[in-house]
């Protein structure tokens, strides 16, 4: 699978203001500084598509970023979904209570979406918002795709016994990915193909 081309295509802080899907759509989300925008700049191979910072935070608006791939010979077009990070307590009360109802009510609304990332940082596991996310999807029928990031960060001999116990917390298969290294790159493309139909189209084609 290659990618030929990736560019922002629009970024909203309300739904009405996105523009109508056109490709299928796959979600990332996260909490603040788990690092969601590196992870997308890394499957895309581009260093700075995607908006990154130091800050937690930074994504305070829903953008889309539309990609052009290559697989088998055929071509197909993606569209990835960058969400605002949840969970940053510097945030106004008032941001938080809007951001809330602004990804659930994408995930729940959009009719392009054939499933979203939630990514968790490998060194914190777990947390109660990541769980309750999973269980929205769950229950909207949006399948969730559970991904580690900066597996870089911990020794080697302590990534199995972290991935294992994040596993155990979801009672879900969980990726590793290192946007260092690329690790976990081409698995979690295979799991994006498969979730948007990509695949399978290629395939029959």
């Amino acid at each position: 699978m290659d990618v030929l081309d990736a560019e922002f295509i629009a970024g909203a802080t309300s739904l009405e203001h996105l523009p109508p899907p056109i490709f299928a759509e796959v979600a990332f989300a996260g909490r603040s500084n788990v690092g969601k925008s590196s992870l997308i700049n890394s499957l895309l191979q581009r260093k700075k598509l995607v908006r990154t910072s130091s800050a937690p935070g930074c994504t305070r608006a829903i953008n889309i970023f539309r990609v052009r791939l290559r697989t088998d010979d055929t071509e197909a077009h993606l569209d990835l979904v960058d969400l605002p990070g949840y969970g940053y307590a510097q945030r106004s009360k008032a941001e938080r209570k809007s951001w809330g109802p602004l990804i659930e009510g994408f995930l729940e609304q959009r009719p392009g979406l054939r499933g979203a990332v939630v990514i968790v940082d490998i060194r914190r596991g777990v947390e109660p918002d990541d769980v309750q996310l999973v269980q929205f999807l769950e229950s909207i029928d949006v399948a969730p795709i559970l991904v580690a990031t900066k597996i870089d960060k911990l020794p080697a001999s302590k990534r199995k016994p972290a991935l294992a116990a994040l596993r155990r917390q979801v009672d879900h298969p969980v990726t590793s990915y290192s946007a260092v290294s690329g690790e976990g790159r081409d698995l979690l493309w295979k799991q994006l193909l498969r979730v948007s139909s990509i695949e399978e189209a290629a395939a029959t084609s």
